[in-house]
């Protein structure tokens, strides 16, 4: 009988529920269990675990590296799924490794590369993956320039953060004087271009910001797999479409996708997104971790958590092909169960936890309904 798998997700999004279900209700039926950390107690993922622990605040790299071990050795992990400070971590693989622990993460290298958009679309550019103009921008007047050059084109200029995740920071410059207009309905992503230099000019740092042109729909965001050999065993890509998903397989998608995570030593789970910049599709972003998303691909028979896993142990699952493509589908979303009770930081004794006080389905929660 195989024994049972210790997985731990540290600080991980709240949409990974359904990563951490999918891993319980594996092909094989063999045992998981799920240790959960956060910052936030009321995070759904700690209820989800089987054990969960607060996390320490305040803690430098170097101290969460020291954490995590401790936290590995003392719950007997099998494989850590590292967000929080995951290029400290990957740097101690072999510690790691010497306790007993894979990482499920890509390689050191992958991460520096792509922790930074800048050096990234260098990089990816280098090994013939298109990508769009951009230019690095610290200061008001480069911003205006990009703006400008941008706008000679005929485009309508983006900015965010240089290094983020999760679209955190992105905003379209708009020249529209600043109007009740704004102001009715949800905000949006537009931002006023006078009012964005005001700020830079009086801010007491320079930003690091990367201005390009807004590119057009539809994005696709590849999920990647792929082994410490760097070979590709799963690559589908998710179509979005304003409301709209769906699923591809096309290989103007999948071949640039597979060429990145080869080539660059994304390990095990990578989401590759891209975008149409005229008529070619683009690189937008590349994350060196599971995409919150990913839980999705159960819609085309696919369990991408489990196959993860199985490489982090050494059990080659092979090539993951999906055995259908699922129909197109709306995300919705809906009520997770919450601990009832905040947790102690750095508690010493184990706190075992419900798994879930939902029945389990035998979907995930973005179900295919009719648009």
């Amino acid at each position: 009988m195989l024994s049972r798998v210790r997985v731990w997700l540290n600080r991980t999004y709240a949409e990974n529920v359904f990563f951490m279900e999918q891993l319980r209700r594996n092909p094989s039926d063999r045992a998981v269990e799920i240790h959960a950390t956060h910052g936030d107690p009321d995070s759904p993922v700690l209820a989800a675990a089987d054990t969960a622990d607060l996390e320490p605040e305040g803690l430098s790299p170097a101290a969460y590296v020291e954490y995590a071990l401790d936290q590995c050795a003392r719950r007997g992990i099998d494989v850590f799924v590292p967000r929080l400070h995951q290029a400290a971590v990957v740097a101690h693989r072999a510690e790691f490794a010497a306790a007993g622990t894979a990482l499920l993460a890509p390689t050191p290298q992958a991460v520096a590369v792509f922790e930074d958009k800048a050096t990234a679309y260098e990089a990816v550019r280098s090994v013939g993956v298109p990508v769009p103009p951009w230019w690095r921008v610290r200061s008001a007047d480069e911003l205006v320039a990009a703006v400008e050059e941008l706008e000679s084109a005929g485009h309508k200029a983006c900015f965010k953060p240089a290094a983020g995740a999760g679209g955190v920071g992105f905003r379209v410059i708009t020249r529209a004087p600043f109007s009740l207009a704004h102001l009715a309905g949800f905000p949006g992503p537009y931002v006023q271009l006078d009012l964005v230099l005001e700020a830079l000019r009086q801010a007491a740092e320079p930003v690091d910001w990367l201005v390009m042109p807004r590119l057009e729909q539809p994005e696709v965001s590849v999920d990647v797999l792929a082994g410490p050999d760097n070979r590709v065993r799963l690559a589908v890509g998710r179509t979005k479409n304003g409301r709209r998903r769906g699923f591809t397989l096309d290989e103007r998608w999948l071949a640039p996708a597979r060429l990145i995570a080869e080539g660059f030593g994304l390990h095990y789970l990578s989401n590759i997104q891209f975008r149409m910049y005229g008529d070619r599709p683009v690189l937008l972003d590349v994350n060196t971790r599971p995409a919150g998303g990913l839980h999705q691909l159960s819609l085309c028979g696919v369990n991408a958590p489990w196959a993860a896993v199985q490489l982090a142990l050494g059990e080659d699952p092979g090539v993951v092909k999906p055995p259908f493509l699922g129909q197109d589908y709306a995300v919705v979303s809906g009520p997770r169960p919450l601990l009832p009770v905040t947790l102690p930081r750095q508690r010493e004794e184990e706190v075992v936890l419900p798994v879930a006080l939902l029945p389990v389905q035998a979907a995930p929660a973005a179900q295919a309904l009719p648009l």
